[in-house]
This record gives structure tokens, sequence and C-alpha cells, in this order.
């Protein structure tokens, strides 16, 4: 999900959870899953049978707001352009805001970071959200090397799909005993002929990896086999410097195949599951050395002095915790030019806006409203992505996520310089 993937994880999992909580009277919201490529003619022509269907409902008020929704959908499918490269999820549907009488048609039109696979209608009393946990399961990219004298596989991992980009064998013969010269000679050739398959493995993994390592995509490298190859392999220069670097690890295996690869994934999965949670901590461990530095070093914290040097740009990193339940609102007068932009409680969005009708206008005494309302994380990315600043969106599952949540509000800041 490109280099900011904390924040396009967060904000994908904050719509989900909004669409979740949404229910209906009856079985009256509808989820629409269009896959990539599928006319929209054809899905127009989809409901429409539906609608016609719909008549058949027996209660007078859902069948209104089934059809009502129906009707909202065909409209928006006229504004989408075809080809749908990656397909589109629609949801609408009436939802109450109180007691009856009070429910407003809404509707969400979603852009799949990754292509939809199956058509899905669905009439229900929530939305169908199921299909979307998948999008945001990580799907950063792991290269798969796996190797001894006779054959190699190189693979590509994303999430829980396995790619074999290539299969190879060596022709390298196996040992066998012959004396004097003549064994020498032979055991010569076949050292020559495994270090030219080493070399032929190399330019392969280069060739699929180098693009994904540009696009700063590739997480690491794992590499496996029987035997010894395998840490020859990674020891001498068979692979680009860059990608050496990122050898996460070499593992003993009994397979060479596809097989391999799963056993291989199975043996490294608590390695990657904690290599995830080892940078999390080590970004908090960086901002606490520069805490306990006599003059506070370079860390800042609490909202009010890192959004300070936010502003500025002088933050180098933003670290900031998935529970910190904060909007960003922009306050406009109805008069003059005055603007105000500040973070707000989520939760006590109402109550500041009940608050607002109390207040004037500091330059013209005028009357104060809300123009705009922006999820915190969204906005703090925007910012970061104008100075620079790495973003590092961080769970309260570790207990160095939850120290900065309780002791900092959920945000802490790694400066490149201080203000006098």
């Amino acid at each position: 999900m490109g280099e900011n993937s904390s924040t396009d994880v967060y904000l994908f999992k904050k719509a989900l959870k909004e669409l979740r909580d949404k229910k209906g009277k009856g079985t009256e919201l509808i989820s629409l899953y269009i896959p990539a490529g599928r006319r929209l003619s054809d899905v127009s022509q989809y409901l429409k049978e539906e609608l016609s269907q719909s008549s058949n409902i027996k209660s007078k008020t859902t069948k209104k707001n089934v059809q009502s929704a129906i009707e909202v959908i065909l409209q928006r499918l006229k504004l989408l352009k075809e080809p749908l490269e990656k397909g589109v999820i629609i949801f609408a549907g009436m939802i109450p805001r109180g007691g009856p009488g009070t429910e407003k048609m809404e509707v969400y039109v979603l852009e799949p970071p990754e292509p939809v696979k199956t058509f899905i209608y669905k009439c229900d009393s929530q939305f169908y959200t199921e299909p979307l946990k998948g999008f945001i399961q990580d799907k950063d990219v792991y290269g798969v090397i796996l190797i001894d004298r006779n054959e190699a596989t190189l693979g590509i991992v994303r999430g829980k799909d396995i790619q074999i980009t290539k299969k190879l064998t060596s022709g390298v013969p196996g040992k066998f005993k012959a004396g004097g010269q003549s064994a020498r000679r032979l055991e010569r050739l076949i050292d020559d002929a495994a270090h030219q398959f080493m070399v032929r493995v190399g330019e392969y993994a280069n060739e699929g990896l180098l693009p994904i390592l540009e696009e700063k995509k590739l997480r690491g490298i794992l590499v496996g086999g029987p035997g010894n190859t395998k840490n020859e392999f990674v020891e001498k220069d068979y692979l680009h410097h860059e990608l050496k670097k990122k050898v996460i690890d070499t593992f003993d295996l009994c397979y060479t195949e596809e097989f391999g690869i799963r056993e291989l994934l199975d043996k490294a999965s608590d390695l990657l599951r904690d290599m995830e949670l080892m940078k999390e901590k080590e970004v908090v461990q960086r901002f606490f050395k520069e805490l306990i530095k006599e003059d506070g070093g370079l860390a800042a914290y609490g909202e009010k002095e890192v959004m300070k040097y936010l502003l500025i740009g002088a933050v180098d990193v933003l670290i900031v915790t998935e529970d910190i339940n904060m909007t960003r609102v922009t306050v406009k007068c109805n008069n003059c030019d005055y603007t105000e932009e500040i973070n707000v409680k989520t939760d006590e969005l109402s109550k500041f806006e009940e608050e607002l009708k109390t207040k004037t206008c500091p330059t013209c005494e005028g009357m104060l409203y809300i123009e705009d309302t922006k999820d915190i994380i969204e906005y703090l990315s925007e910012l970061c992505k104008e100075s620079n600043t790495e973003l590092r969106v961080i769970s309260t599952d570790t207990e160095e996520g939850s120290q900065i949540s309780k002791a900092f509000r959920g945000m802490a800041a790694i400066l490149r310089y201080r203000l006098d």
C-alpha cells in the first residue's frame, strides 16, 4: 500500500469500522462488489432486474427503502468511467439517525486498494464488509530463494499469496568415487558447475527482486534449502549487494520446491511477525533515548509541542498511536475571512459544535461555524508529506505503543533540530 502504508491501513480500517457499525431497520442495506473489467451495462441490467423483483417485498417501508437504494446505485454507476481497472465497491441504504422517521440515505463508493475478484450483491440489515478485511492484511513483498546443488526455486510472497517466478536445475553431477588425479579434476569440474549454477540463480533473483526493491516494497529475502549451498550462496557475491542487505536469515529445509516455500514460511512466521513489532519498538526506543538526554534531546511530545515542530518542518519521525481519537476541525466566520484550525477529541465533536454557537468571531463578532472536519491521522499524513517527515502509526498492543498512548496522549516526535 505504498510507502505510507501504516497510514493507509489505519484509514482503511477506520472506514471499515464505520461501515460495520451502520445498521438498517430491515434487510434494506445494499452491498455491491463489482469485479475489475466487468461491464457496467451488465451490472445496471442486473440491478434493474432486482428492482422489479423488489416489488414483491411485503413491508411497504422496506420495499420503498430497497428501491431507493437500488436507484441511487444506478445513478452512481452512470458517473463511473470504464474500464474499471480494480473494480468498485458500493454501499447504499437508509440509516436511522435516531427513532422512527430519522432515516437518511447514505452512499459510499470505495475504490479498492487491489482488484475485486468476484461479483457480490447482498441485501441485509447491515453492510457486507467481510471481503474488505483481505485488503488490509499486510501486502508487503518477501523474496524467497530455495537452493541446493541440484535445483533452485525463486518466488515472491505477498500476504497469503505465493507466486513461483522461476525453477532451475543445475545439471551438477553428484559426488562419486574415483582415484588419484582424475578425482581432483572431477571435483574441480563439479565445483565449477555448482558455481556457474549459483551465478545463474543470482542473476534471475536480481532480475526479479531489484524492481520490487526500487519500488520500496521489498521487506526482506528468505533463503532456504538442505545442506550448505544456501549459506555459500548468501555469503559470496551471487546476489546484488543491495539485495544482500535484505536477506533476513537462512533456513534448513527438506525441500526446494513449492512445498519448501510453505515449510520456509512456517519456520519464518514468528520471525516476520516479530520484525514488524521490532520496527515499532525501535522507533519508540529511539524517542525514549532522546527524551532522557539532559536537555530533552531531540524529543517532543504532547499535541501542542509536536504540532509546533511539525508546522515548521522540524520533525524527522512522527509517532502516533492508533487510538488517538482526534479530529482536525476548520472553524470559519460567516461574515469575514477569519479561519481557525483546531484538534478536537472525536467523541466531543457535538459538544464542541454546541459551544461554538455561543461564541463569536474574534475579528468581527460574526457567527462561527464548522466548515470542515478531517481525521487527525489523515491530516498529519498530509503535513508529513510536505516536510518529508516519516509518519509511524503504531498499535497499542505493544508495551511501547501503550506507553506513548498513556504518557504522551498518543503523539510523540523525534526532531531534526530543537528551537531554543
